[in-house]
């Protein structure tokens, strides 16, 4: 049965990773990395000082802090523990991908898909009493999660367990942030809020 599964997982990884081209490729390259979406991340937190006080936004950055190193440690525990190879770096699966880039560490399951799913779940779980449409925010850890796959440097199952493993964390520092936001009685700015039409 895994075998299998490990099969098809290999199977739709060639499969995505060569719809790609050569006009696709810069952009892929440029959006997987974190700092090129500094603007989204302005855009958060404009979008957040509108409506938390300064001391619930400080309490967010220190619980996504600790949601980092968390998440980063307990994916790379993982990662070294099951020891899988990288699409990029298998001598079975690599001549048959287009390769753009390499990495050394392991691949099982993707940290970028953990630490961005369960950080915007967070986010969004703050934002959702504020904004209709604060489900948008999920396009950034469904978009940045599969340049990865585009990269050849996750298989989609590296991108999903990440992905469950980054929600359920996510959900569980969200509960962190809400036992101390309200166990200091910390209060948003309960603004009226604009986007609501």
């Amino acid at each position: 049965m895994l075998e299998h599964l490990i099969q098809k997982d290999q199977q739709l990884l060639i499969y995505l990773n060569n719809l790609g081209t050569e006009f696709w490729d810069p952009v892929f390259m440029y959006i997987t990395h974190q700092i090129n979406w500094w603007p989204f991340f302005l855009l958060l937190i404009f979008l957040l000082l509108k409506k938390i006080s300064l001391q619930q936004f400080g309490l967010l950055v220190l619980v996504l802090t600790v949601f980092f190193v968390f998440t980063d440690q307990f994916t790379n525990l993982v990662k070294y523990s099951t020891g899988r190879l990288r699409p990029v770096n298998d001598p079975l699966i690599s001549p048959y991908l287009r390769i753009l880039r390499k990495a050394g560490s392991p691949s099982f399951f993707s940290g970028h898909a953990s630490n961005s799913s369960g950080s915007i779940l967070i986010i969004f779980l703050i934002l959702k009493k504020y904004y209709k449409y604060a489900w948008v925010l999920f396009f950034f850890p469904l978009l940045f999660a599969y340049t990865r796959i585009y990269l050849g440097l996750h298989y989609p199952l590296d991108i999903i367990c990440g992905y469950i493993f980054g929600i359920s964390s996510g959900f569980m520092f969200f509960f962190v942030f809400k036992f101390f936001n309200n166990k200091y009685h910390l209060k948003d700015k309960q603004k009226r809020n604009l986007f609501h039409s």
